[in-house]
């Protein structure tokens, strides 16, 4: 990987007080971070509150705040339309993604073999997997799926873990303002014909009790986003 190459993190923030200390004090020690964009989407846990501190703490964090609550897929938008590394890579601001995994995702990029690096959670043997029945299989279905009518062979699509050219991801217009923005983005880059790698990365989820916020909805709403942005071209 070129020494040079700038990694911008965007990390949608949504009431995650109790993590956010943790995952970006991980993810400013990552030697390939140039840049820690944190769009705060109208928290009102005090997440807000907690980001100004970490900002004056952490010379590369840069905060951002919506004024109201957008979705997870708006405060993407936000944070790409900031971005100025060369890599732009996807961070959720609980613990169930490992910073650590860095490396190995901007690495096929740093080669010039890869477009888009997805970390899988299902390949290899990095970390703990997927640990809620119907999440996973939820999950390995919208994969399918998404393969199915993009004509790539993914194992996770649904992957927090996207690492992206920035002139590759800048240039589509997400529109998706929830969780659909996952195979939105995929089926633009593969309009693009983006060249695609997957990696394995550590995982240890979460259930709804303890703060995961996707639910079955959004699973329905993916399939209604896999069959609109597949059928018609990346903008």
């Amino acid at each position: 990987m070129p020494p040079d190459l700038k990694v911008s993190v965007i990390m949608p923030v949504f009431n995650e007080r109790d993590t956010l200390a943790e995952v970006v004090g991980q993810v400013v020690q990552q030697a390939c971070v140039a840049e820690l964009i944190a769009v705060d989407d109208h928290s009102t846990d005090g997440s807000r509150e907690v980001l100004g501190e970490l900002a004056a703490k952490y010379p590369y964090l840069r905060p951002l705040y919506h004024l109201e609550n957008r979705g997870k897929g708006a405060a993407l938008r936000t944070g790409i339309g900031h971005a100025t590394g060369d890599v732009i890579l996807f961070q959720d601001a609980d613990l169930e993604y490992d910073p650590a995994d860095y490396p190995r995702l901007i690495e096929p990029i740093g080669q010039g073999i890869a477009d888009a690096v997805y970390g899988s959670r299902y390949i290899g043997q990095q970390g703990k997997r997927e640990a809620y029945f119907g999440q996973y299989y939820a999950n390995r279905f919208l994969t399918l799926f998404s393969n199915l009518l993009s004509g790539l062979a993914l194992t996770d699509m649904e992957t927090c873990y996207k690492a992206i050219r920035r002139e590759i991801i800048q240039k589509i217009t997400i529109e998706e303002d929830r969780f659909g923005v996952e195979p939105e983005v995929t089926a633009k880059l593969a309009a693009l014909r983006a060249r695609f790698v997957e990696v394995p990365i550590s995982y240890t989820g979460r259930s709804h009790s303890a703060g995961k916020k996707i639910g079955w909805k959004d699973g329905i709403a993916a399939i209604g986003c896999i069959l609109k942005y597949s059928r018609r071209p990346a903008r």
